[in-house]
């Protein structure tokens, strides 16, 4: 049905489809190359959120968990929230929270959200996690569940094949944090602005985001020095508990 939908120009051909077409046909690898790259510059699309939540949030999510299924390797870059993948049910409520969804909306959102994180104990995956230390300060939850969640991220830290680490502020950046994005597999990069969600597959522009990363990976926190950052962050928000 897919298929037809882009013959009759009812659907645009991603670049990923455009190669697995091309694939299937047995074109040259000339031929391919040539009509990748064609679909590849103009396969930079945006996604308004109103849309988004128009056909359900979560629909969106099961997309993006597809996509996960078949990758071997993400990157993923938060300068303003806690990852997805990383959150607790308390804290992606209070980011859903922002979106004026309706309550069924939420709790299949929530849940698809949860039923996502499934991918971070494949451990034919390699999950690389990069947050600045601001997000982990952010209070979107009372600080009792501010440290669950950053309880959270220490102890997925330990699995094998996830990477998480922490821009520490101490550190003087020759960067900025511009805003959050979604690499996989060094193929597409998903960036979330204000108003959509942007897909870029195009070579060329998916290196600038993996250089940006490598960028952040060199200067951030990992392994004991990052949880000993976080942990210190955590205990701040017990002590705020029990004087408040």
């Amino acid at each position: 049905s897919k298929l037809s939908k882009i013959e009759n120009a009812k659907l645009a051909a991603s670049a990923t489809d455009v190669e697995r077409i091309l694939t299937a046909i047995g074109v040259s690898d000339e031929v391919k190359a040539e009509y990748t790259e064609a679909a590849r510059a103009s396969a930079t699309k945006a996604t308004a959120w109103r849309l988004l939540k128009r056909i359900g949030v979560h629909k969106g999510q099961q997309a993006a968990k597809a996509l996960e299924a078949q990758m071997s390797t993400l990157r993923l870059f938060q300068p303003a929230l806690v990852p997805g993948l990383l959150q607790t049910p308390e804290y992606i409520r209070a980011v859903l929270q922002r979106h004026n969804l309706s309550e069924d909306s939420v709790s299949r959102t929530i849940n698809g959200r949860l039923e996502s994180q499934a991918v971070l104990y494949d451990n034919a995956k390699s999950l690389r996690f990069i947050i600045t230390e601001p997000v982990l300060r952010w209070c979107i939850v009372p600080p009792q569940m501010m440290a669950a969640q950053l309880d959270r991220i220490v102890s997925i830290s330990r699995l094998p094949h996830v990477d998480i680490r922490i821009v520490p502020l101490q550190i003087q950046q020759r960067d900025i944090a511009n805003h959050a994005f979604v690499i996989r597999d060094d193929r597409m990069v998903t960036v979330e602005t204000v108003h959509a969600e942007v897909v870029v597959t195009d070579p060329r522009d998916v290196g600038l985001y993996v250089e940006k990363f490598e960028g952040f990976e060199r200067v951030a926190l990992s392994g004991d020095h990052m949880r000993g950052l976080v942990e210190g962050i955590r205990d701040d928000f017990l002590r705020e508990q029990e004087t408040g």
